[in-house]
């Protein structure tokens, strides 16, 4: 039988990735037994504090004591409610030794939105992919470096080490986890249960392009100010390097170590995102939005759409705008 953690950090976290992840895998094993099977696993909530107290003592969660926890299966790291992440980290170094321990001894480990600090500050994702709340990317960008951050993905997967996008997201991480562990018909009937779409697998349609400027850079500053000014004309970016005295090289490398784009990766998400603001709440064609956000090629404003969110134009105006199967 597969001894199964939910960890509770020494802080705020959303009680939902706590509940809904119980509740969703001893709901599979329930039903794995009903099909004449042994329990394939245990489940377990589990902390260095005797209780935790959330929405000012409204709800709380009793964890059993990590320490009686000698040898796990799979950890799951829940979201955290907290944003001062500096404080989280350090507040939590015992739970993130144990982590990584776990990792060392065969466990397997699965972080839930933002709970990725958490899984990072073990170092076992450096030089690898990981995923967590678009939200969340700028801080978790600062604190590491090292790690490869992909906020489209709903779950990003290392060996062994497996990661989900934000918020209510961590629904498709544990019905990734049901089919790892029991099978595909178990998943799909979790799925219908809790009527959880299966076959999402991105979170770009849920990203807001956040124009991060708190990063130090004047000369990327002005140069971001001259790109979101200027979208819909033809932009030089050899001459805006110029203009701001800076070589090409230089430019491009300063522009994506502060922005985490390329000038050009950026230019193209300005756009979208107008783009997606207008489909979202008007009644305006495709073509139209497309000529408003500077694109004269209508395949190439698709793909680059579709590249971003996930989805064509006309899709995201259908699924976000209610007048969208008008256009």
């Amino acid at each position: 039988m597969k001894q199964v953690i939910i960890l509770v950090p020494n802080t705020y976290v959303n009680l939902s990735s706590v509940a809904g992840t119980y509740e969703i895998l001893t709901r599979a094993n329930a039903y794995w037994q009903r099909l004449g099977n042994k329990s394939m696993m245990k489940v377990q909530v589990a902390g260095f504090e005797q209780e935790l107290q959330l929405e000012h003592g409204l709800f709380s969660i009793h964890p059993i004591p990590l320490q009686q926890i000698k040898k796990a299966d799979l950890v799951i790291i829940p979201s955290i409610a907290n944003e001062n992440f500096d404080n989280l980290l350090e507040d939590n170094k015992a739970m993130i030794d144990w982590i990584r321990d776990q990792y060392k001894n065969g466990a397997e480990i699965a972080s839930i939105c933002s709970g990725a600090f958490l899984l990072a500050a073990t170092g076992l994702l450096d030089g690898k992919t990981c995923s967590t709340h678009w939200n969340v990317a700028s801080d978790f960008r600062r604190l590491f470096p090292n790690i490869d951050l992909h906020i489209d993905k709903l779950i990003a997967e290392e060996p062994g080490i497996y990661s989900n996008g934000g918020a209510f997201s961590f629904l498709n991480l544990v019905l990734f986890l049901v089919e790892k562990y029991f099978n595909r018909q178990t998943a799909i009937f979790c799925s219908k249960i809790f009527q959880i779409d299966i076959e999402r697998t991105s979170q770009s349609p849920f990203l807001i392009f956040q124009i991060q400027k708190n990063h130090g850079d004047d000369v990327v500053t002005q140069a971001q100010t001259f790109i979101e000014k200027n979208m819909t004309e033809k932009i030089s970016f050899e001459e805006l390097a110029t203009k701001l005295a800076v070589s090409r090289r230089n430019f491009d490398r300063r522009f994506i170590k502060a922005t985490g784009n390329t000038p050009v990766e950026y230019l193209q998400r300005v756009k979208v995102e107008v783009a997606k603001r207008a489909l979202e709440n008007g009644r305006k064609t495709v073509f139209e939005v497309m000529s408003e956000v500077g694109y004269s090629d209508d395949k190439a404003f698709r793909e680059v759409f579709k590249r971003i969110t996930g989805l064509s134009p006309l899709d995201y105006k259908a699924k976000y705008n209610k007048e969208g199967k008008l256009a």
